[in-house]
């Protein structure tokens, strides 16, 4: 194995369990205010997205990536992801737990999380940090 695939391995295990860490907490946070606080089935998966979003982004500019851009311009890359992203799963989820569908709250959650996970990746390797990976000390 080369270096540099080595390098993208590693890269991508770090992606991964950093992206469990902020699955935890959007699950915590999200089984809070359903369970306990009894919010709004989208108002809870909004909020808890916006807190995993906010941790895993932290993380991933700083050991994943080792960036040293602009952390404003890279966040708004982020926002703009989620700008597209938020809306359509905050719609989905509504559509598949509600009365029509009826799918379970916590199976739609998994599932969204598990194309969450894909495609930040693939957008934040390509598009937010494609140039400045590896830049920090």
């Amino acid at each position: 194995m080369s270096a540099m695939t080595k390098k993208e391995w590693i890269r991508s295990l770090k992606f991964v369990l950093f992206s469990i860490s902020a699955g935890i907490i959007q699950i915590v946070s999200f089984t809070l205010m359903e369970e306990l606080l009894h919010i709004t089935h989208w108002v809870s998966y909004l909020v808890a997205l916006i807190l995993s979003v906010l941790w895993n982004f932290t993380l991933n500019r700083k050991f994943t990536f080792r960036s040293a851009g602009n952390i404003a311009a890279a966040m708004t890359l982020v926002a703009l992801f989620y700008l597209v992203f938020t809306p359509l799963s905050t719609w989905w989820t509504a559509v598949l737990t509600g009365p029509a569908v009826g799918w379970n709250e916590y199976l739609v959650l998994i599932i969204t999380m598990l194309i969450n996970f894909v495609s930040e990746y693939l957008f934040e390797r390509l598009v937010v940090f494609r140039k400045t990976i590896d830049t920090a000390k």
